[in-house]
């Protein structure tokens, strides 16, 4: 595939079975052949996805020592803000020229899963600015309703019943993450400055991006495709989890970013499952042999974030 495909998700919210599963079978042959796609008509107004953008751009212009207060490093629920070089996608290629503020599934401080310390069950971190906390959630909520519609598109594409990711979606491990690139130079000329080569972790990543051009998908062929900005659509793609609960059926793919010629923003949101949701081949391909050992989400999504941030090793 030359380009990646375009995928209105009108039909998923159709009354008739035939119009979801044709829908679904679109993302199935997406998921299959390149690992990435848009989606269009996904009902997320045009004013909330501005707004977003508007939020981050609020964000990183705080002082850096605002910023630091609300670090990553004083989170061990992969909450807050990520400096610029903190973060290594591609660990061999160096340190990611970016900054990111993650926000997770907001709890209160005495809920009993935030009180016994579970893991990705922690407190946001939010900046002093007015209605910043009402609007980051908002967009959440938003994409959290997108992911598990287009979860329902994977079930009927999987041969499995509609509803079977459902419960395990319930409150998921859900992150929407702001990024900034700054302009690239002379000194950042490798190819992945801005986020090193790497594929996403968990079932998958829905991406908003502003028009200045950066990301990149490398193709089953090994040649890197440009995925240019489309207005109103998204930018999905499926993360190693997915691939590895339907044992392979679905790839993820190694995708990275340029150091942009101008400042650049994009607004991430992650989706796993549920903490404890097992992840299991025999689950989604019962007639194949499993190529993984069943694992919870919690767990390999800590191997994985394990392996990219130096506060977490160890």
């Amino acid at each position: 595939m030359n380009e990646l495909p375009v995928i209105s998700l009108q039909g998923l919210r159709s009354p008739y079975l035939t119009e979801r599963q044709a829908t679904a079978a679109e993302l199935g042959r997406a998921c299959r052949d390149i690992g990435f796609f848009y989606v269009s008509d996904h009902g997320i107004p045009a004013e909330v996805c501005e707004g977003v953008f508007d939020l981050a751009r609020q964000l990183f212009q705080l002082p850096a020592e605002q910023k630091q207060q609300m670090s990553i490093k004083r989170s061990p629920h992969n909450r807050g803000y990520v400096a610029l070089a903190d973060e290594r996608l591609n660990p061999q290629a160096g340190a990611d020229r970016k900054e990111a503020f993650n926000i997770g599934t907001d709890f209160p401080e005495d809920h009993p899963d935030v009180l016994a310390g579970k893991p990705f069950r922690g407190v946001n971190f939010w900046p002093p600015i007015e209605g910043w906390k009402a609007g980051a959630l908002d967009y959440f909520a938003e994409c959290l309703a997108l992911g598990r519609l287009i979860h329902r598109g994977f079930s009927l594409d999987l041969g499995l019943a509609e509803d079977f990711f459902e419960p395990h979606l319930k409150q998921p491990i859900a992150t929407l993450r702001m990024l900034r690139y700054p302009p690239g130079s002379d000194v950042h000329a490798r190819e992945d400055a801005g986020a090193g080569t790497h594929t996403d972790y968990g079932n998958i990543t829905i991406l908003a991006t502003d028009g200045v051009a950066g990301l990149q998908v490398r193709s089953r062929q090994g040649h890197w495709l440009e995925a240019p900005h489309v207005p109103g659509a998204f930018v999905c793609n499926i993360g190693d989890c997915l691939m590895r609960w339907t044992n392979d059926t679905y790839l993820s793919t190694p995708h990275r970013v340029k150091a942009p010629e101008r400042e650049r923003y994009s607004v991430a949101f992650f989706l796993e499952v549920d903490p404890d949701a097992v992840v299991d081949p025999r689950d989604v391909k019962p007639n194949e042999a499993p190529k993984y050992e069943p694992i919870t989400c919690s767990d390999y999504l800590a191997g994985r974030l394990n392996a990219t941030y130096e506060h977490r090793k160890g």
